[in-house]
């Protein structure tokens, strides 16, 4: 029984290391935790994305941590990762079923959602020759700043990121 018990606690640290879908390398990082949202599409479809959610600590985010016209990593240690059963259509962008790389080009009025076909990479690996395609996110301002990178996949429909002073949203469906 002790080695069942030790097989079944090894099976569950090993699910736990590899994150909710096993898509992406959970790294334990007490800075940037390791965090996921996940929306559960009408016909029992999964769509998740998995990140590690860094935090400002006194940094600048937008123009610093998230620069202006250039490609960000879109959270913190390895890359962020989506996850869909179904195809999708972000913003302009179809996006067929499957494992994908997320990262950000941050602007003042608009960001650019990058989904790059590369997977695997620690998040500062980015290759645009990779890229699937980049869809344009509104930018509003947040009425008090949110310290902690937030990413959530919302029921009415929208991917959004906040952090900073920014929310940074995009609509996300089945198509």
């Amino acid at each position: 029984m002790k080695i069942i018990s030790c097989i079944a606690a090894g099976a569950i640290a090993v699910m736990l290391l590899s994150g909710a879908t096993g898509n992406r390398k959970v790294t334990q990082n007490k800075l940037s935790p390791p965090a996921d949202t996940s929306l559960t599409t009408g016909a029992g479809k999964v769509i998740t994305i998995e990140y590690n959610a860094p935090s400002s600590r006194g940094r600048k985010v937008e123009g610093g941590l998230i620069p202006n016209g250039s490609v960000w990593r879109l959270g913190a240690d390895s890359a962020t990762t989506l996850t869909t059963d179904t195809d999708l259509k972000i913003g302009d962008l179809t996006v067929p079923k499957g494992v994908y790389t997320l990262y950000v080009m941050g602007g003042e009025n608009e960001w650019k959602l990058i989904v790059n076909k590369q997977t695997g990479q620690w998040g500062t690996v980015y290759d645009d020759t990779k890229d699937l395609g980049r869809t344009t996110m509104k930018v509003a301002k947040l009425p008090a700043a949110a310290e902690t990178l937030k990413i959530t996949l919302t029921n009415a429909g929208l991917l959004e990121i906040m952090w900073g002073n920014s929310r940074a949203t995009v609509s996300v469906k089945p198509s």
